[in-house]
Parts: C-alpha cells; sequence; structure tokens
C-alpha cells in the first residue's frame, strides 16, 4: 500500500514535538528538561498524533499527567486519558482472551509461547496495559499448526490461512485469525515462518528456556528476557525501525530487566545470526533514549561500524514513523547490510526475496505443493510495492 504524501500529523516540520515525544519514550526521563520543551510553542495536535502513529500514547500520556494546565492543555490532557483509558480497555480484553485460548491450546496438549504483546509489556514496563499493541502473537510448532487452527476455528475465529493450504504445506508470513464481530487478531508463529530471523527460529532452545511471565495476575509461558530482547530486535530489523515504540521496547527492556544475563543474549543473537541486529537495536536505544548498558556491551556495539550506519541512517526517517520509507533499492541494501558480512548479507536477502507468503500464493492454487510460481511472483510484487518510493 502506497502511503499518502503527507503524513496525518501535517506537513510541519516536528522541531519541537519530536524532542517531547523522545523525552517521553525514554526509561529514564529528564523532568527537568521535558518540562523545557513543553515551554515551547508545540502543535499539540500533532503530537498527539505523532505519538499514536509511533504507539506511545500510553507513555505520552503517563509522562504528562503529573504536569499541570500551564503546561499541557486540558482538551489535550482529556483526549489522552479518553485515548488511553480505551487502550486499556481493549487490553484488558485481548489477555482475557490469550488466558482462554491458552486453556484451549494446553487441554489439547498444544505447546505454547507468548511473544511480545502483554508480556513484552509487563517485562518492559511492569503494566500489561502501557504498551500499544493490536494483536496476540503465540508460538508453537509447526506440526501443530493444523490442530491448532481447528482449535481456533471451534473457539470463534476465521483462519486466514484454509486449512486445504495448511496440508499442502504452504508457509505463510504468519497465520492470522480474527474473531467474528470483534477486532481481536490472534498470530501464530511457527519455526518456519520468522522468516526475518537470519538462521531458522531455535524453538526447541526457546521452550527450554522459556519463563513465566505474571499477566493480571495469570502466569503465562513466554520467551526468556535474552529471547525476547532478540527476537523484538530482529523484529524492528524487519521493520526498518520505523516507528519509536520499537526502540523504546528495547530501552524499557534493558533498564528494567536488572538481571538480564548479557552472555545468554549475545549467545542468543549469534545464534540466530542477530549479531548486527542486536547491535542497531541496543545503539539506537542507547543513543536516541539514553538507556544504559553494559560497558563491555557497549564497547561491543560501538566497535561495529555497520551498526553505526545503519543508526544513522534509522535515525533519518525515524520521525516519518513509516510515512518516508526507504525506496527498493535502500531497502535492499538495509537488509543485507542488517545480516552482515560479504556472503551472508546477499544470501539473507536472496532468502527474503524468493520465500513467498501468502501474499505471493497464486489465486487459486493454495492446496497446491509448488512453491515455485509463487517464489518467482515475490520479486514482481515487491518491485510493484515498493519500487515507486525507490524512484523518488
Amino acid at each position: 500500500m502506497h502511503l499518502p504524501e503527507i503524513p496525518p500529523w501535517g506537513p510541519g516540520s516536528l522541531a519541537a514535538e519530536w524532542p517531547v515525544l523522545i523525552e517521553c519514550a525514554s526509561p529514564r526521563p529528564d523532568t527537568r528538561g521535558l518540562e523545557e520543551l513543553l515551554r515551547r510553542e508545540l502543535d499539540w495536535a500533532a503530537l498527539f498524533t505523532l505519538a499514536e502513529e509511533h504507539g506511545l500514547i500510553g507513555l505520552l500520556a503517563m509522562r504528562l499527567q503529573d504536569f499541570g494546565e500551564t503546561l499541557v492543555p486540558p482538551d489535550i490532557r482529556q483526549r489522552l486519558q479518553a485515548r488511553h483509558r480505551a487502550q486499556l480497555l481493549f487490553t484488558l480484553g485481548m489477555t482475557a482472551e490469550l488466558f482462554r485460548l491458552l486453556g484451549r491450546l494446553g487441554d489439547a496438549g498444544i505447546a505454547t509461547l507468548v511473544v511480545k504483546g502483554p508480556v513484552l509489556s509487563v517485562q518492559a514496563y511492569g503494566d500489561s496495559g502501557l504498551r500499544q499493541y493490536v494483536d496476540l502473537d503465540l508460538l508453537v510448532w509447526h506440526k501443530e499448526v493444523r490442530r491448532a487452527t481447528e482449535i481456533m476455528t471451534a473457539a470463534g475465529y476465521e483462519p486466514d490461512v484454509p486449512l486445504n493450504a495448511i496440508i499442502a504445506g504452504k508457509i505463510p508470513g504468519e497465520y492470522l485469525f480474527t474473531r467474528t464481530g470483534t477486532k481481536l487478531l490472534v498470530e501464530l508463529h511457527t519455526e518456519h515462518t520468522f522468516r526475518y530471523f537470519p538462521r531458522s527460529l531455535p524453538l526447541g532452545k526457546l521452550f527450554e528456556r522459556q519463563i513465566r511471565v505474571v499477566v493480571d495476575a495469570h502466569e503465562v509461558p513466554a520467551l526468556s528476557a535474552e529471547d525476547e530482547l532478540v527476537l523484538i530486535c530482529i523484529h524492528g530489523a524487519k521493520h526498518f525501525w520505523e516507528r519509536l515504540m520499537w526502540i523504546a521496547d528495547v530501552a524499557a527492556m534493558v533498564t528494567r530487566q536488572k538481571n538480564l544475563d548479557w552472555r545468554r543474549a549475545t549467545a542468543a543473537a549469534r545464534e540466530s545470526g542477530a549479531e548486527r541486529m542486536l547491535h542497531v537495536g541496543l545503539w539506537l536505544a542507547a543513543d536516541i533514549l539514553h538507556a544504559r548498558i553494559p560497558e563491555d556491551v557497549a564497547a561491543a556495539v560501538r566497535g561495529d561500524a555497520g551498526a553505526a550506519k545503519l543508526a544513522a541512517k534509522i535515525k533519518e526517517w525515524l520521525p516519518a514513523a513509516g510515512y518516508a520509507p526507504p525506496g527498493l533499492a535502500a531497502r535492499a541494501a538495509f537488509r543485507m547490510r542488517m545480516r552482515g558480512g560479504p556472503i551472508a548479507g546477499p544470501a539473507y536477502l536472496l532468502r527474503l526475496m524468493l520465500s513467498p507468503t501468502e501474499e505471493d500464493w497464486v489465486e487459486g492454487a493454495e492446496e497446491k505443493r509448488s512453491w515455485l510460481l509463487d517464489g518467482l511472483k515475490r520479486p514482481l510484487r515487491l518491485l510493484s510495492k515498493y519500487g515507486r518510493a525507490g524512484k523518488k
């Protein structure tokens, strides 16, 4: 989908609003500095919309709640509170649904891990409703997808990937489910769907290292903090780090998780071939949001010249929240550099270009096992989707 030329907050420069959002997203905001920023002439409507687009309404509302009316206009405070309240009500419904689905999958003997969403919100912010999310992400073994789809269907969900495609062995980007008549979305992922992991998802090891995270008084099976950190850095890289929320997640995670095992985190990144992705995430968290990381880790991050160059490019397009996307050639170069290495980088890009998702499946042939036509169709679709941006 081609994004509009003018972003929803208007054509302004954001010279005053962007620093406010940055300070609010920091895990250790400078209260005095934020007060000085709020005394500037702000376009409050633009700031509100900017926070929405970057997924940071919750953090903005929390950081501004202690400032008086002389700094935060009453109508903006009310809008923030109303929007945050709506977000909290939505996440309460999502977590209740999560517990129901985990119960059904567990009763069927299907091992499941929860990633991102409410679990990340608790691990990073200590509050399941503070982080903005719109779906639930669950990890299961690929061999269980058919049974899991049947269970999800029985639970009132409509599968985006039909059973005949699952039986044929088609691999989508994710197994998406929509609850009929609601806004509830659930994505099932397997060791085969996380294409943006440079190497195959080490699902067995993730299950071995799993922990329990308490979400609204319920214990939820989740990735270890170290594995979650690596995953959110890979996820940020997948989306070109176009939203400040993803950087805020990294900064909050490394700040709140006091006992983070950095050796294990580094080993987990190496295991997945995601060392540079981790470095870029940590670089952005430290450079933009002033997250503190141990000196030996910081030295390794600073020593990765490729990570520094990527972080500099990301900072250029970050404020636009995806409304100034890199073109096709820039995207390809980014993918290769994010993987690193003269052989690993092109190989990673080639795999991403030729690994079809459900968007590439030949219409009417979902039940056919051959992926060749789907794989050949994918580069043409990507060229059509991103080629226009690449001409600018």
